[in-house]
C-alpha cells in the first residue's frame, strides 16, 4: 500500500533502522536517530542495487515518486 504524507510524519525511531515500502522498490528508511531517508532498490545486470534519493522532508513524497527531484 502506498505511503501517505501523514503516515510518514507519524513514523518514530526505534532501536533499529526499519523500512516502509511505497511500492516499485521505493522505500523510506527510518534510522534510530530519527532521520528518514528515501531509497530505491532495483536490479541491473542481474545484481541488486540500492540508490539513495535524499532525506525526508527535503525530498518530498511526490518528488520522490516523480524521480527524486529536489523541492525548491
Amino acid at each position: 500500500m502506498p505511503l501517505s504524507d501523514l503516515q510518514i510524519k507519524a513514523f518514530r525511531p526505534s532501536g533499529r533502522p526499519f523500512k516502509h515500502s511505497d511500492g516499485g522498490g521505493l522505500h523510506l528508511l527510518v534510522s534510530p536517530t530519527g532521520s528518514k531517508l528515501w531509497r530505491v532498490s532495483y536490479r541491473y545486470g542481474g545484481k541488486q542495487k540500492l540508490l539513495a534519493l535524499g532525506s525526508y522532508p527535503t525530498v518530498s513524497l511526490l518528488n520522490t515518486r516523480a524521480g527524486g527531484k529536489r523541492s525548491s
